[in-house]
């Protein structure tokens, strides 16, 4: 079947174009870019659109993807930014440059993987600094770690430190972080006698730093992705509205229209509970004119988040399989078979291009 939608528009010079944008501002403060390739399924154009703005690493959590790309030829380096499981080491060990690791079972599992294929891998050892996701707590028990890998695993390199924030627990990125963060390299610089050459200072949220001027010094590596791959919610949910150098669109996601009537906003019956068991509420707005969409839930994650581009449209709902629009108050007229334009968040990108039944369009005018 040759499935033309629900379709998902990648638009590379818009990619290219976000990380210059990034990149640029990140090398002011003496900080490279690792590209997350993650959001996009580790596509190999995206992966590629990353190094040619000027990422200096591609990074996934996922080894599947990193085999995807070296095989589609993108050269990477790659840094694996989940931390890995016991299980998968050896193809950690094979196919990654660097690995985020936080526990020295899996450090010392690691040495025993290098001797095995006869290859040195380096690893980057996170602190938790109160996202309370992946990372040593106990900042001396990070410091030992970190003097063990130096002195006891010949085939680990110790390439830096690095931390989470905003991912789990919410937590904003500040300066006193930073220089927390600063600091602990700086204790570990010291017991091992050499400077660290990466600390790594986070994630898109990490970002903000850069663009209000506030980075403290110290920290040369960021791994960002959304704010390059969609640019929204720095712009759209930190309300930070001064970003207008960074493209919102570099991904389209493009519906069918299946039906086009006029019907009550209000579900008419006893209320329970919608195929996700949620308890939706809803507003009763009289008789309304909607539209039916081939998209769903299955497609996007949340079809409720899809930002469509019809003027004076919105998105009421959805199921699995699909996407319900309030249409009344659009001047353009929809009719079945109309295919509409959406924005999409990071996660509705996630979903919708690790679909196989996905149809995905590449653009480049280069």
């Amino acid at each position: 079947m040759d499935r033309q939608y629900p379709q998902l528009e990648i638009n590379l010079p818009k990619l290219r174009r976000n990380t210059h944008e990034v990149v640029q501002r990140c090398q002011k403060y003496g900080i490279t870019v690792c590209g997350v390739i993650k959001g996009a399924n580790g596509h190999p154009d995206v992966a590629r659109a990353f190094l040619d703005g000027g990422a200096t690493e591609l990074g996934t959590s996922r080894i599947e993807q990193v085999i995807r790309c070296r095989e589609a030829g993108v050269p990477g380096p790659y840094l694996l930014l989940r931390v890995p499981m016991l299980s998968e080491l050896e193809d950690v060990v094979r196919w990654c440059d660097t690995s985020l690791q936080s526990e020295v079972a899996v450090l010392d599992a690691t040495e025993e993987a290098c001797q095995k294929l006869g290859k040195t891998h380096r690893v980057i050892v996170m602190a938790d600094l109160g996202d309370l996701r992946e990372g040593f707590w106990d900042k001396q028990e990070m410091v030992r770690a970190c003097v063990h890998v130096e002195q006891d695993l010949p085939h680990v390199h110790l390439a830096g430190i690095g931390v989470n924030l905003g991912c789990y627990g919410s937590i904003q990125p500040m300066p006193d972080k930073m220089e927390d963060l600063v600091a602990i390299a700086r204790e570990i610089e010291s017991k091992i006698g050499r400077k660290l050459e990466v600390i790594s200072g986070g994630a898109t949220s990490s970002y903000t730093l850069v663009h209000w001027d506030t980075m403290p010094d110290g920290i040369n590596h960021l791994r960002i992705g959304e704010g390059i791959l969609n640019a929204k919610d720095l712009q759209v949910d930190w309300g930070i509205h001064d970003m207008k150098y960074l493209c919102m669109d570099a991904f389209t996601i493009r519906a069918q229209v299946l039906e086009v009537k006029t019907k009550p906003s209000h579900p008419v019956g006893t209320i329970v509970i919608d195929a996700f068991c949620r308890r939706p509420t809803y507003v009763d707005r009289g008789m309304r004119k909607r539209c039916l969409l081939g998209i769903g839930h299955a497609d996007v994650g949340d079809a409720s988040r899809l930002i469509p581009r019809l003027a004076g449209a919105e998105v009421l709902g959805g199921s699995s399989d699909h996407c319900i629009l309030d249409i009344e108050e659009c001047e353009q007229e929809v009719h079945v078979g109309d295919i509409l334009e959406f924005s999409v968040i990071y996660s509705a990108m996630m979903y919708a291009i690790a679909r196989n039944d996905m149809h995905i369009i590449v653009v480049d005018d280069q």
